[in-house]
């Protein structure tokens, strides 16, 4: 023979309770992820910061190398320039 347990009854007021418990536990976990968020959010700023710092400075860096073979290109080429102009007067004579 199974014995049977009495059935709860579930009033309006007890299930608006429970609704009530359960509204105030998801604004609570809510508020908790909003806050983690935010402060997830101003740790990757932080490093964002950081790395957009480091690249501007590997930026003046090749800006600086850029000129240095710029220069060398045009010492290059007037090096060149001269000496075809000395073969040319030598030749010429």
């Amino acid at each position: 023979m199974a014995v049977m347990l009495p059935r709860e009854k579930w009033t309006d007021e007890r299930l608006d309770e429970g609704f009530a418990r359960i509204d105030g536990d998801i604004r609570e976990l809510r508020h908790d992820l909003n806050n983690q968020v935010n402060g997830l959010r101003g740790e990757m700023n932080a490093r964002f910061d950081k790395a957009d710092t480091r690249f501007d400075k590997i930026d003046e860096r090749f800006e600086g190398l850029n000129r240095v073979l710029i220069g060398g290109a045009v010492t290059i080429i007037a090096a060149l320039i001269s000496l075809i102009a000395a073969l040319i007067g030598v030749n010429a004579f």
